[in-house]
C-alpha cells in the first residue's frame, strides 16, 4: 500500500529556512535581488517594445548613406546585422554581465559612421574603424584606465556631448522625413534649410511623418510602454493604406507595402566585412585617429551614463553608488562595439529604453535573455521590417532627441562660464556642421582656452590639453597643406 509520505515530506530547504532556490533563480540571483521569473520575462518583453525601432531606424540611417565610391549597403541585409548583433550581445550582457541593461546599435554614433566615416572612405574600412574602436574600449577596461579617461572630461562637457548627439539626430530627423529640406545651391540663398518643399508641407508622406511625431510625443507624455514602437506600427500601418490607395509616386528610400512573404530566411551578407586599417590609407594616420576617438567616444560616455542610470533605477549600486562587477560589465560593452563594427550595423551600446523593463520589475540578466530571444525572432522577420518608410521611423528621432537632452540639460553649470560655453559650442557646433567630431573638438578647445584665460589651467587635466592640442592640430592641416 502507498504510502502518503512523498506528499507530506516538507519542501527543502536552505539555512534559514528559505525554500529551496532553482539553479536560473540561482545563477542571475532573481531572489536575492527582490524579483521574480516573470517580473523578469515581463521586463524583457518591455524593453524589446520599447527599443526594437532601432531594427527599423538603423538600416535607414545607414542604408541612406554612401561610401566614396557611391556603394549603399543593403537595407535587408542591415535589418539581419541590426537583429543579430543586438541578440549577440544582449544575450551576452545578461549571461555574463548579469544585468537587465540591452545592446543594440547606438543611435548617433551611427550618423557618425554613415555621414563622416564611409563617405571618405569604403564600408568595410568605416567598419573596421569602429571593430578597432571597441578594441581600445576594451583595453581600457582591462588596464582600469576607462574611468580615469571618463574623468578626464568634465561632467558638464560630457552632457554637452550627449545633448548635442540628441540635436544631431533630431535634425537628422527632419531631414530624412522630408519635413525639412536643403535649398539647392543655384538659389544662391544664404539660409541652407527650408520648410518642406519651397517652404511648404506637401505630400502625404510628409503628412504621416508628422502625425508620427504627434502620436510619439502624446505617448510618451501618457508614458506608455513602447511609446516609440505604438507610433512607428501605426504609421506604418496609415502609410501603406494611403499607398494602396493615393499611389504616392515616392515615400524616398523604403515603399511602404505588405509583402507577399513576411517570414524570409535572414540575410548574413555583411557579417564580417571588414577592413581594420584601410581607412587610414584613404584619409590619412591623424584623421583616421580622430575618426576611432570619435567613435570611441560617443560609444563611451554614452554606455557610462547609461549602466550607471539603469543600474541605479534598478538597485544595483551599493551606498556609494557604485555597481559590483561594473568592470565585467564595460568589458562586454567594449566587445560590443566591436561586434557591431564586425557585423557591418554600426558600434552597439547600452540602451536607456531598458529602463522600460526596469519599470517592470527587472532586476538581473534574466531579462535580457528574453530580451535577446526576440531579436533572434525578429531576425526572420526581414520583410516586415523592410517596409517601414523613414517618415514612420523617425518621428522616433525626434523623441530620442528630446528624452536625451531632457535628461542632461539640468546637469550643466551654467553658472560657470568655463563650462557653460565650451558645452554650448559642442552642443549647437554637432548640428550646425553636422558633424559630431567638430562638435567635441571645437567644445575641448574652447574649455581649454577659456580655463587657461580665467587663470585655471591647472584645473584641467593633462589629457584635455593633449586631446584638445590633437583636435587643434587636426584643424590647421589644411592650412599647413597637410590634406
Amino acid at each position: 500500500m502507498p504510502t502518503s509520505a512523498t506528499a507530506q515530506a516538507p519542501s527543502p530547504e536552505q539555512p534559514g529556512g528559505k525554500p529551496s532556490q532553482s539553479a536560473v533563480d540561482r545563477y542571475f540571483k532573481i531572489s536575492e535581488r527582490g524579483s521574480s521569473v516573470a517580473r523578469e520575462i515581463r521586463g524583457g518583453f518591455a524593453t524589446f517594445f520599447a527599443m526594437a525601432y532601432i531594427i527599423v531606424l538603423n538600416p535607414i540611417i545607414l542604408g541612406s548613406a554612401k561610401d566614396m565610391y557611391g556603394h549603399h549597403l543593403d537595407n535587408g541585409q542591415l535589418v539581419t546585422a541590426t537583429a543579430l548583433t543586438a541578440a549577440f550581445t544582449t544575450l551576452l550582457m545578461g549571461v555574463i554581465g548579469n544585468v537587465p541593461i540591452a545592446l543594440a546599435a547606438g543611435l548617433g554614433v551611427n550618423t557618425v559612421v554613415a555621414l563622416q566615416l564611409a563617405p571618405r572612405m569604403s564600408w568595410p574600412d568605416a567598419m573596421g574603424m569602429v571593430v578597432l574602436a571597441g578594441f581600445v574600449v576594451m583595453l581600457l577596461v582591462a588596464t582600469g584606465l576607462r574611468e580615469r579617461v571618463m574623468n578626464a572630461v568634465p561632467y558638464g562637457l560630457r552632457k554637452a556631448i550627449a545633448i548635442g548627439i540628441g540635436l544631431f539626430i533630431m535634425l537628422i530627423g527632419l531631414v530624412d522625413s522630408g519635413f525639412v529640406t536643403r535649398i539647392p545651391d543655384i538659389a544662391q540663398t544664404t539660409v541652407p534649410l527650408q520648410l518642406g518643399t519651397g517652404g511648404h508641407l506637401t505630400g502625404w508622406p510628409v503628412l504621416v511623418f508628422v502625425l508620427g511625431v504627434l502620436l510619439t510625443l502624446a505617448l510618451i507624455v501618457r508614458k506608455v510602454p513602447g511609446a516609440i514602437l505604438i507610433s512607428i506600427v501605426a504609421m506604418t500601418v496609415l502609410a501603406v493604406i494611403i499607398n494602396l490607395v493615393a499611389k504616392v509616386p515616392s515615400w524616398g528610400l523604403t515603399t511602404p507595402k505588405w509583402p507577399g512573404n513576411p517570414v524570409a530566411t535572414p540575410d548574413f551578407g555583411l557579417i564580417g566585412k571588414v577592413s581594420l586599417f584601410g581607412g587610414f590609407g584613404k584619409v590619412g594616420v591623424l584623421t583616421g585617429v580622430l575618426f576611432v576617438f570619435t567613435v570611441l567616444l560617443s560609444c563611451f560616455f554614452d554606455a557610462m551614463g547609461t549602466i550607471m542610470g539603469v543600474s541605479d533605477e534598478a538597485k544595483l549600486t551599493d551606498a556609494q553608488g557604485q555597481m559590483p562587477g561594473i568592470n565585467k560589465v564595460l568589458l562586454i560593452d567594449g566587445l560590443a562595439v566591436a561586434a557591431g563594427g564586425a557585423s557591418s550595423s554600426s558600434a552597439t551600446t547600452c540602451f536607456v529604453e531598458s529602463t522600460a523593463g526596469v519599470g517592470e520589475g527587472a532586476r538581473t540578466g534574466l531579462a535580457n535573455v528574453v530580451t535577446g530571444a526576440l531579436f533572434g525572432v525578429s531576425l526572420f522577420l526581414t520583410p516586415v521590417a523592410t517596409m517601414v518608410p523613414s517618415q514612420a521611423a523617425t518621428p522616433a528621432l525626434l523623441a530620442v532627441g528630446f528624452l536625451i537632452l531632457a535628461g542632461s540639460i539640468r546637469e550643466i553649470d551654467w553658472a560657470d562660464f568655463t563650462i557653460a560655453i565650451p558645452a554650448f559650442v559642442t552642443m549647437v557646433m554637432m548640428p550646425f556642421t553636422y558633424s559630431i567630431t567638430n562638435g567635441i573638438g571645437m567644445g575641448f578647445i574652447t574649455f581649454v582656452v577659456l580655463r587657461l584665460a580665467a587663470g585655471r589651467g591647472r584645473e584641467v587635466p593633462v589629457a584635455m590639453y593633449v586631446v584638445a592640442a590633437v583636435f587643434g592640430f587636426y584643424y590647421l592641416m589644411p592650412a599647413l597643406g597637410l590634406t
